[in-house]
C-alpha cells in the first residue's frame, strides 16, 4: 500500500473517533484511489483508510491494524452487520449504514431476497468486486443491484449508473414492515427503493392512531405512514404533491386490502391552511417532509418552514391529538428542532406535551463521535 503523512490535526480526528481525514489535513501524495497506510506526522502508522483524490473527504478510516483487508476481511465485517441486525420485523431494512457500521461509504439495503448497494466513495468502488462477492457469500441474495445514481459521486469523480451486479433484481418488491406489505421500487425509487429510516416510527404511528379516529399523513408518497395508521383509524387522508406517488399509494393500500385511505393530491402547506379554515380537526397527524435544509446556509429558512406547518398541525388536532412530526435535514440539530416545536407549541393556543423524542431505525446506527451518522430526528406530541 502507498504510505500517506496526515497532519496532526488529521491524526487527532481519528484518535477522537471521527474517521474522516480531509484535504487540507493531507501531506502532498500522487497515492491513486484506493487501499492506503496512513501515517501521522512522525511516521508511524496509524490506520489503513479508503484513498479519494478528488475529493474534500480525503481519507475514510477502514482498519486501524495492518490487518489485511482481503476476502475474509469483507465477509467478517458484513456478516457482524448482518448479525446485529436480526430480530427486526420487516423484511426491508439496512444491512449497512456506512460509517456507523464502521465501513464508510457503503450502504447496503436488504429488500426481501435482493440487495441494492450504494457505493459512494472513490476508494470504495476499488473494491466493488471483493465488496459484492462477499455480500453474495454472507447473504446469498437472488440479486444484486448497483444504485450508483447519487450526486456525491461526481464530488469522487465517479460515474453515476444503475447497474446489476449479481443475479436479477425485479422493478418492484414486495415487503413487509410488521403487518403492512409495501412495494419498493430498487431500480427507480427514492433513495434505494424505499424509504428505510422510518420504519420504527411508522409502525409507533399506528399504534398511536386513535381508533376509529380520523388521521391525516402529510407528504404521504407512497403512503408508508398511512397504511400503518389505517390499521387503526376510520378514514385516512394521505396527502402529497405527486400524482405519480399517491397511485403507488393506492396500490400500497389495495395489496393490504384497505380502503379507508383518501389519496389527496396537493400542497401540505396549502392544504394545513385549508384544513384550518375549515377548522377540520384529526386524532392523529403524521409530518415527515422532505429535507429542507440541504446544508448550513438554509437552516434558518428551513426552520421557518418546520415551524409553519408544525403549528398549523397543532391547530388541527382534536382534543388529545397526536402529532408525530420529524425532520430529515441533517443540517437542523436535534436542540433545534425541539426549539422550533417549542415555539410552534407556544403560538398555536394549545397545551402541547411532549410524549417521546424520535430518531432512526436500529438498523440505521448511530455513532456519537460521528455526528454524520444521525440526520433524522423527530417527536410524539399530544394536545389537550
Amino acid at each position: 500500500m502507498t504510505p500517506v503523512r496526515v497532519t496532526p490535526r488529521g491524526a487527532e480526528r481519528w484518535v477522537r473517533g471521527h474517521p474522516w481525514i480531509y484535504r487540507s489535513e493531507v501531506n502532498e501524495t500522487d497515492a491513486p484511489a484506493g487501499l492506503v497506510a496512513v501515517q501521522d506526522a512522525r511516521g508511524r502508522f496509524i490506520g489503513q483508510a479508503l484513498h479519494s483524490p478528488a475529493s474534500e473527504i480525503r481519507l475514510r478510516l477502514l482498519e486501524r491494524t495492518d490487518r489485511v483487508v482481503d476476502p475474509a476481511w469483507w465477509r467478517e465485517r458484513l456478516a457482524a452487520a448482518v448479525a446485529r441486525r436480526s430480530g427486526i420485523d420487516a423484511t426491508a431494512f439496512r444491512l449497512v449504514h456506512g460509517e456507523g457500521d464502521g465501513l464508510p461509504s457503503l450502504v447496503v439495503d436488504r429488500y426481501d431476497r435482493w440487495l441494492v448497494v450504494q457505493m459512494l466513495s472513490a476508494g470504495l468502488e476499488t473494491m466493488r468486486e471483493a465488496i459484492v462477492a462477499a455480500l453474495d457469500e454472507v447473504c446469498r441474495p437472488e440479486g444484486i443491484l448497483l444504485r450508483n445514481d447519487v450526486a456525491v459521486r461526481r464530488r469522487e469523480g465517479l460515474d453515476e449508473a444503475v447497474a446489476l451486479a449479481r443475479g436479477a433484481v425485479p422493478r418492484a418488491i414486495e415487503v413487509r414492515e410488521g403487518a403492512v406489505r409495501y412495494l419498493a421500487a430498487p431500480w427507480d425509487g427514492q433513495k434505494t427503493g424505499a424509504f428505510l429510516d422510518q420504519r420504527p416510527n411508522r409502525l409507533l404511528a399506528g399504534a398511536l392512531a386513535a381508533p376509529g379516529g380520523r388521521a391525516l399523513d402529510c407528504f404521504a408518497y407512497h403512503g408508508s405512514f398511512a397504511l400503518h395508521l389505517a390499521g387503526r383509524a376510520a378514514h385516512v387522508i394521505a396527502l402529497d404533491a405527486s400524482p405519480d406517488a399517491l397511485a403507488r399509494g393506492a396500490a400500497n393500500a389495495a395489496l393490504n386490502g384497505l380502503t379507508n385511505i383518501e389519496w389527496r393530491e396537493g400542497d401540505a402547506f396549502e392544504s394545513l391552511r385549508a384544513f384550518a379554515r375549515a377548522r377540520a380537526r384529526f386524532d392523529t397527524i403524521v409530518l415527515d417532509p422532505p429535507a429542507f435544509a440541504k446544508n448550513r446556509g438554509a437552516v434558518e429558512a428551513a426552520l421557518r418552514g418546520y415551524r409553519e406547518i408544525n403549528l398549523r398541525a397543532m391547530r388541527a388536532l382534536a382534543p388529545a391529538g397526536m402529532l408525530i412530526t420529524a425532520s430529515c435535514s441533517f443540517h437542523v440539530r436535534l436542540p433545534e428542532f425541539l426549539a422550533m416545536l417549542t415555539d410552534a407549541s407556544a403560538d398555536s393556543g394549545r397545551r402541547v406535551h411532549l410524549r417521546r423524542i424520535l430518531g432512526q431505525g436500529e438498523d440505521h446506527p448511530e455513532v456519537l463521535t460521528i455526528p454524520e451518522t444521525s440526520y433524522l430526528k423527530g417527536a410524539v406530541l399530544q394536545a389537550e
